[in-house]
């Protein structure tokens, strides 16, 4: 950046000497202009360029970073099927399911965390103490999985419902209404 500086003070105190000197030359004066918008068009475009760049990586990244809490967010979901469909828990259900808490506290916005957190306490209340899943059990982990997958909507598209002509609330409640029929 420095550098960059004091290359463009130093050109501009050369090019206007030779600006001076060359008034005495006819068309000499109207080359120098020339070149002088030639280096100013060619400064902007760099400079534009390079915020185009930096732009355009910043949605490559958000784009990843949005895949990857996408995935982390459906092997959860996945996770927990798989646990109430074997019925009985084993460790590694348990270390399994633990892992994906590690997970989640990379990827997931806190209201995320904060009701990943209440599901947690639902399945250790009342799963994982018996080691078994029973149909009451089922329910009580649907509702639960529920209103954690209204935080993980928000949290992935709330914007694009944000734009929708469907409030939060309505859509939380269809969520709700969803878990409860099985």
């Amino acid at each position: 950046m420095l550098l960059s500086i004091i290359l463009f003070v130093g050109g501009y105190f050369f090019l206007r000497l030779a600006y001076h000197m060359s008034d005495k030359m006819p068309f000499t004066q109207e080359i120098i202009l020339v070149i002088l918008g030639t280096l100013a068009t060619i400064l902007i475009t760099a400079m534009l360029l390079n915020k185009q760049t930096s732009v355009e990586l910043e949605k490559e990244q958000s784009i990843k970073f949005i895949e990857m809490k996408t995935q982390t967010y459906q092997d959860l979901i996945d996770r927990i099927e798989s646990i109430v469909l074997q019925r009985d828990i084993t460790e590694d259900a348990l270390t399994q399911l633990q892992f994906h808490t590690h997970r989640l506290a990379i990827v997931a916005s806190p209201a995320v965390l904060q009701e990943y957190q209440r599901f947690l306490q639902v399945f250790h209340q009342k799963v994982a103490k018996d080691k078994h899943v029973s149909e009451q059990d089922e329910d009580l982990l649907s509702e639960a999985l529920a209103k954690l997958t209204v935080y993980i909507r928000k949290d992935l598209i709330g914007e694009l419902d944000a734009q929708s002509q469907i409030s939060p609330a309505q859509i939380r409640k269809q969520i709700m209404a969803n878990a409860a029929e099985h």
